[in-house]
């Protein structure tokens, strides 16, 4: 039972994987598609697709891991010093809960100076 398990294991993240890449081009030229059947001009495609991106997705992803990390390391450091099994996922959720803070109050922060950034180079 268990070989059969190990080997499906490879497969369904093969398929899932290239799921999520197919749906992502699917969805992308779908998305262009309908631009096009609702008469945008090629300039106004191109400006909402860049007003659409989100340049500090990364960042905030790994603001929200370090934090993950941080809880886990500090979950099992305090259950090896207090002997008590809760200390992992009670720190896992509350500095993740905290990174996931911290990553939008950076985000905020850097897409407001951007955006700032770009009012003054327009009013130039």
């Amino acid at each position: 039972m268990e070989g059969t398990i190990a080997l499906f294991i490879p497969i369904i993240s093969i398929l899932v994987t290239g799921l999520v890449i197919i749906m992502y081009f699917y969805f992308r030229s779908r998305e262009k598609q309908l631009m096009i059947e609702k008469g945008l001009s090629y300039e106004q495609m191109i400006e909402l697709m860049r007003y659409k991106k989100n340049g500090y997705g990364l960042l905030k992803a790994g603001i929200i891991l370090v934090f993950f990390g941080f809880g886990l390391g500090l979950g099992m450091l305090f259950e090896n010093a207090t002997g008590s099994e809760e200390w992992i996922p009670f720190m896992i959720f509350v500095l993740t809960g905290l990174g996931f803070v911290a990553a939008y109050i950076m985000g905020r922060k850097y897409e407001k100076a951007d955006k700032d950034e770009e009012d003054a180079g327009a009013a130039n």
